[in-house]
């Protein structure tokens, strides 16, 4: 496949899956694996996932300055911040710990990847069934230590093939969150969390970055922006009406074709 194509290809998978429960990192590794693809330093696949950010953040800009600015004087907004705060600190934590393990071994193994991504979806299609009913409807409000084990949950998805966004719901779901509240409080964590990550990613590979296919990655940087804008727009009303089940469906089908490809050698 043409390069231009490639990076088209791989920074639609970005934004269609980055904020969806189905694992935009196992996505993109498998798709790589498939298609012989891999940038020095992963500088491609990590640059990429700017661009889903910067979507996100675009949707998310008055809500989170309005957050900002009422901090000030509203007990109500501080609260909310600290949640959200305490939510991101476990990722943080494990995730420095675990940086060199994750990236040198787990992100090699497609296998384990195919995986988790089948496993995952059935945890999805079982919990979209036997959640609790939900007591919490409003993402910005939830209760300071249930976002502190949401946040637990988040780490889980340095297992590539687990999903961030998939770890923070299902852990919201069994804490009692309403669905919809459930996506947007992962979508919030996944501001400073993505961030973070790229950002430390970029610093511990600063010496084998290598920016020379620069439109290739101007490619997926912006496919990947364009289309998690659709994505992030679309999905919530989507998970009000219709859950999750969809997306544990695409998981198990997704894995099992990466397995199958795999045992037969590819």
């Amino acid at each position: 496949m043409d390069n231009t194509l490639t990076a088209a290809f791989l920074g639609l998978l970005e934004g269609l899956t980055e904020f969806l429960p189905v694992s935009s990192t196992g996505h993109l590794l498998l798709a790589g694996h498939f298609l012989d693809f891999q940038s020095p330093g992963r500088t491609f696949e990590v640059v990429i996932q700017l661009g889903a950010i910067l979507a996100l953040f675009s949707v998310y800009a008055t809500l989170i300055l309005r957050l900002l600015l009422r901090a000030r004087h509203e007990a109500a907004a501080r609260r909310s911040l600290v949640s959200l705060l305490l939510a991101f600190l476990p990722a943080v934590f494990v995730g420095f710990l675990a940086h060199g393990f994750v990236k040198s071994v787990l992100f090699e193994t497609p296998m384990l990847i195919a995986v988790v991504l089948i496993l995952g979806g059935f945890v999805l299609l079982v919990i979209d069934r036997i959640a609790p009913v939900p007591v919490h409807t409003d993402a910005l409000a939830l209760p300071l230590r249930k976002s502190l084990a949401i946040g637990f949950c988040q780490t889980l998805a340095l297992v590539p093939g687990v999903s961030r966004s998939g770890a923070t719901i299902v852990g919201a779901l069994l804490m009692g969150v309403e669905k919809r509240a459930a996506a947007e409080f992962s979508f919030l964590l996944s501001l400073p969390t993505m961030g973070a990550a790229v950002v430390y990613d970029l610093y511990q590979n600063r010496d084998i970055l290598d920016f020379a296919a620069i439109w290739d990655i101007a490619v997926g940087f912006g496919v990947a922006f364009l289309t998690a804008l659709l994505v992030v727009r679309w999905v919530l009303n989507f998970i009000s009406k219709h859950g999750y089940a969809l997306f544990g469906w695409w998981r198990i089908i997704v894995g099992s074709v990466a397995l199958t490809a795999l045992w037969l050698g590819y």
